[in-house]
């Protein structure tokens, strides 16, 4: 199929659309907005008595957005952006859960320091809009 001069081709055959950003430049602005709710929820944590022990921390089963610690209690944290704190509610499927499970469960084996305590994985979504919705105790690995 043709495509008009000066314009790539898509997987379809047809131009990128003028109005719509290409799949890089997505991921690109998907990324900055993840670190930024990332900051958001780390300012979060700290104003409510928790230190900071990584961040986007990676294990072999797979990466753990925040980890964080208050006393003898250590919180896995998920943290998702979207448009709307509604569809980020949404954005934590069985699998990740599990993949979370899992990649808590490598880093209490290369960390253990960080643990000593109850763990708990919470969810932290954060709308297009600056709100910030932090569900403590989101989900345990199993259910």
């Amino acid at each position: 199929m043709p495509t008009r001069r000066g314009s790539p081709p898509c997987r379809r055959g047809l131009p990128h659309s003028p109005e719509r950003p290409s799949r890089e430049a997505r991921g690109r602005a998907a990324w900055r907005l993840g670190v930024v709710a990332e900051r958001r929820c780390e300012q979060a944590l700290a104003r409510a008595g928790f230190t900071l022990l990584g961040r986007r921390v990676r294990t072999p089963a797979g990466e753990i957005d925040l980890v964080a610690r208050r006393g003898d209690l250590t919180v896995i944290v998920e943290v998702k952006a979207r448009p709307s704190v509604e569809e980020a509610a949404f954005a934590i499927p069985p699998r990740q859960r599990r993949r979370l499970a899992a990649a808590a469960e490598a880093l209490m084996a290369s960390e253990p320091s960080w643990f000593g305590g109850p763990v708990r994985f919470d969810a932290m979504l954060v709308g297009a809009d600056g709100s910030l919705v932090w569900l403590e105790d989101a989900f345990r690995p199993g259910e």
